[in-house]
């Protein structure tokens, strides 16, 4: 017996609501931890927070908008692999390691929405990954 689940007027399969899968694109960057850079589930796309890394593991901070950029960047190739593109984010999480890069972040945050961007927040914390002063997470819908 498969139990059955109604989504916006849709009936769904139980074992279909409960499906993740995996998404390590190939050309991205290593996770540094126990982590999966991207999964899919239920319809949406869950993205880890990703920083200025290369696939080589080269940072690329040289300054924020630069930092910015590769973040945004590494987040397109997540996307992308789920077969979706900037344009598919819902929901968005900034941090910054410093308030003082809002200003240059949201410039080049906001060069990657045409039309809608997604909902967010952007907030300060104490620090981040190999000292990076940008990390970006995300959460995409499919369709």
């Amino acid at each position: 017996m498969i139990a059955i689940f109604a989504f916006h007027g849709h009936m769904r399969p139980w074992a279909y609501v409960h499906m993740k899968k995996p998404i390590f694109p190939p050309n991205a960057a290593k996770p540094l931890a126990p982590y999966t850079p991207a999964i899919e589930a239920g319809g949406f796309v869950f993205l880890s927070g990703q920083i200025a890394l290369d696939a080589e593991g080269n940072l690329h901070t040289g300054d924020i908008a630069t930092e910015t950029r590769k973040v945004m960047d590494n987040i397109g190739t997540l996307l992308q692999a789920a077969g979706l593109d900037h344009s598919h984010l819902v929901k968005v999480t900034i941090f910054l390691s410093d308030m003082a890069h809002y200003g240059a972040v949201n410039e080049v945050y906001g060069s990657y929405f045409t039309e809608v961007p997604p909902a967010r927040e952007a907030v300060a914390v104490k620090g981040l990954p190999r000292g990076v002063n940008v990390e970006i997470s995300g959460v995409a819908v499919k369709g």
